[in-house]
């Protein structure tokens, strides 16, 4: 009887168990709830979309970081080993990453070759979710339904390039790169795959900051300025914010790919050292570029949000933006909003993927105001809490 009440439960649902498919990097893992749990879960949702957020629950959307951890767990030091053995582990890893994720193209390709499609038996999936005395809730399925539009994001950036001859108050020397940069972005990723997107943007958001820090470091040290000493907070907390961004992406699968990581970290070097140069030259281009991402960020996004609003209403959010966005210690996330000294503080809820990305776009427009005020060579750049 129980068994017959489950498996009912579970052919009825979208999320039900299934396993997963091979992966390039076997990254992959399914998010599995205790018993008890889903029987609560499926009575309060008893008759409503079987994709309905439970509420006040973290989701797991079935993603691993790897082996390299987070700094929310408890278990484990947070002081690495030494750069041979780190590089070698890394090398080995991606080395099988690699291999795996050539052999799944072929695989594919044969596949498609052939016509021939296997499909995962419901009835195999539930029998082995009973082995394991659990059930598997998994939203993998519903998150490759979400889609972004280049082209509606280009519109949304021409709009705003006309109101103030916007792009015309920049320099050439920027704009270039920052155009190439776009044109890249939507032809390397398609409309299928926003998240791997948004992991790529997230993994080089986090450079302009790393790198305006370690350059204001560089002048207090050589005694050549130390007025901007303050505003290494703001940037630290800058970067704190977008390395959740980052981490958020990759419990959604930003990062499952091996060519997206191999993509994303060699771009996040390289970029970093080119601002470095381009800091030396000139802070206010240096800012002026990271506004220029930070506003395309915001289209972006803003694009997402639009486009997939009822999806993402119907998908939870995940553990780890929930932790960040609902800690009970801010100070880190008012830090870097210059624009709302002596104005209220910003304090989102977090249930769906909807808020989650809602809130990752009023971010990256909080971006864009600290790195106008930074580009003010009169008047000091300062957090909230000066």
């Amino acid at each position: 009887m129980r068994a017959a009440s489950l498996r009912a439960r579970a052919s009825a649902s979208t999320c039900a168990a299934r396993p997963a498919p091979r992966t390039s990097t076997s990254r992959r893992r399914s998010f599995r709830a205790p018993r008890a749990q889903a029987e609560r879960s499926d009575e309060k949702q008893e008759g409503s979309s079987p994709t309905s957020v439970p509420e006040g629950e973290n989701c797991d959307y079935g993603f691993t970081a790897g082996t390299t951890g987070l700094y929310t767990d408890r278990d484990g030091p947070s002081t690495p080993r030494n750069v041979v053995k780190l590089a070698v582990a890394n090398f080995q890893k991606e080395l099988r990453a690699l291999r795996e994720w050539q052999d799944s193209r072929e695989e594919l390709e044969q596949t498609q070759d052939s016509g021939f499609s296997e499909e995962p038996s419901a009835v195999d999936d539930l029998a082995g979710s009973l082995e394991d005395e659990e059930l598997c809730i998994n939203f993998q399925d519903e998150l490759k339904k979400l889609t972004i539009d280049a082209d509606a994001v280009y519109a949304r950036e021409l709009d705003r390039h006309k109101d103030g001859d916007y792009m015309k108050k920049k320099s050439w020397v920027i704009k270039v790169p920052y155009l190439v940069l776009c044109w890249l972005l939507d032809r390397v990723y398609s409309k299928e795959r926003p998240i791997q997107r948004f992991w790529f943007l997230e993994t080089v958001a986090r450079m302009p900051y790393f790198s305006y820090i370690s350059m204001l470091h560089l002048y207090e040290t050589l005694g050549w300025w130390r007025r901007g000493a303050a505003v290494k907070k703001v940037h630290f907390a800058e970067e704190w914010n977008e390395f959740h961004h980052l981490l958020i992406m990759e419990s959604l699968g930003g990062d499952d790919q091996w060519i997206d990581r191999f993509a994303g970290y060699h771009s996040a070097v390289l970029y970093y050292w080119v601002l470095n140069l381009l800091w030396l030259a000139s802070p206010v281009l240096a800012y002026q570029f990271s506004e220029l991402l930070e506003t395309h960020a915001v289209d972006t996004y803003g694009q997402f949000v639009d486009e997939n609003e009822d999806l993402l209403k119907t998908l939870p959010a995940p553990a780890i933006a929930r932790q960040y966005y609902q800690n009970e210690d801010l100070y880190m996330f008012d830090e870097f909003q210059t624009s709302r000294a002596g104005k209220g503080r910003r304090r989102p809820e977090i249930n769906t993927l909807y808020d989650t990305f809602s809130n990752i776009r009023d971010d990256e427009l909080e971006h864009v105001k600290t790195m106008v005020a930074c580009q003010n060579t009169h008047v000091a750049a300062r957090s909230p809490h000066q």
